[in-house]
Parts: C-alpha cells; structure tokens; sequence
C-alpha cells in the first residue's frame, strides 16, 4: 500500500540523512526508533481515516437498503388501495435505491478488504518497531565494541613500525648495562677494601714485633746495668779471647 511504501521512504531517507553525517550509533538508532514511533503514529491516523471511510460506506448502505424497503412497504399500500400508477412509481423508487444500495456495498466490500489489509500492515509494522526497539540495546553495544576494536586496530597500525617498543627495549638494556657497571665497581671497591685491610693488619703485626724488640733490649740494658742481669756480651768476648 502507499501508506506503508511512504513509511519505508521516510525512515529509510532519515536513515541515509544520518549516515551521510556519520552520527553516533547510539544516537542514531535512538533516533531511528523516535521517527519510526512517529511514522507509526501517521500510520495509525491514515488507517483510522479508512476505517471511518469503511463505516460510512457501511451506513450508505444500510441506509439505501432501508429506503428500498420504505418503498417498497409504499407500493404494497398503494397496490391495496388500487392505485397502481402510485404502487408502480414506487416500485421505482425501491429499484433506484436498491441500485444504489448494490454500489455502496460494492465500494464499502472493497474498502473493507483494504481496511483489514491495512490493519494486518499496521500490526506487521508494530511487532517490526516493537522487535527494533527490542535490538536496539544489543546494537549499540555491538556498535560500541566494533568502535573499540577499531581504535585498537588504528593504534596497533600507528605503531607498526616498532619506534617506540624498540627505544623501550633499548632503555631497557641501558638501564641493566648501567646496573652491571654500578655492580662491578661495587666488586672492585670490595677488593680493594680487603687488599688495604690485609695491609694494614701486617703492617700493626710488623709494627707490633719492632717495638717489642726495642723495649726488650731497653730492658735488658737497663737490667744489665743494675747488676741483675750477666751481661752476654761480654761473655761472649772473654770466650774468644780463650
């Protein structure tokens, strides 16, 4: 029908509209399912106009119907009456409405095949809106997932050429080169440290025998002069001189 081939036009116009402009997913179908509610509504009022259309024909013919009968009750009075001019001039009558009342059913049998067409549209239409707004959470969040995957993508692509993960590594290996250096030295101050303490320690052990002699033989001069002590020199001079 025309009221549904203008439905398809307007949302899929809008659609298009949106796209061009390249708008947020989830704006875009929030805004789809607001103009589809709204063409629905437009909808609703063209089938409610056919229905009114469909009750008119439907009183048309009534009406027609109970005028053909009104005349026809005319020329029964009049044919007992004896008058049969009058009975035949309603006779008439009763076949003009008659006719009339044949058309009106006609047009009103054919409105109301394309009401209830319409009506099964207008339901179709429904349920489809109903199902679309129903999807709606899950396409945006679909949406929003493809959007994070393509930023990944897009920074993965920016860095394809490996720049900035080779000047880490590169910073990397600096930084264990330097720990290395800091560890040797480290190493080499440690070596150092227990060469000077050896050094220092025999040189106190030399120190410490040099001035032990020295107050040994200060004791024994002093001893010797006191008469406390022979003195082994000189008797070391007399035995040779034996």
């Amino acid at each position: 029908m025309g009221l549904f081939d203008r439905f398809r036009r307007v949302v899929k116009s809008n659609l298009n509209d949106m796209i061009s402009k390249a708008e947020n997913p989830e704006k875009m179908l929030n805004q789809l399912i607001v103009d589809m509610n709204e063409q629905l509504i437009e909808s609703k009022k063209s089938v409610a106009s056919a229905i009114a259309d469909e009750k008119k024909l439907e009183r048309l013919v009534t009406q027609q119907v109970s005028q053909g009968e009104e005349w026809d009750r005319r020329a029964r009075l009049a044919l007992k009456a004896g008058k049969e001019d009058l009975a035949k001039e309603a006779l008439l009558r009763k076949q003009e409405y008659a006719s009339f009342a044949s058309q009106y059913k006609e047009q009103w049998e054919a409105q109301h095949a394309a009401v209830e067409n319409l009506k099964q549209s207008l339901r179709g239409l429904q349920q489809k809106i109903e199902e679309a707004q129903r999807k709606k959470n899950l396409l945006i969040a679909r949406a929003k997932r493809a959007e994070a995957q393509k930023r990944i993508q897009s920074t993965i692509g920016s860095m394809a050429d490996n720049s900035a993960f080779d000047a880490f590594d590169k910073m990397a290996n600096r930084v264990e080169q330097i720990e290395a250096e800091v560890d040797a030295m480290a190493e080499i101050e440690d070596m150092s440290t227990k060469s000077s303490d050896i050094e220092k320690q025999f040189a106190a052990l030399e120190g410490s025998s040099a001035n032990a002699d020295i107050l040994l033989e200060d004791l024994r001069k002093r001893m010797s002069e006191e008469g406390l002590l022979e003195d082994k020199t000189k008797g070391k001079t007399e035995e040779t001189q034996d």
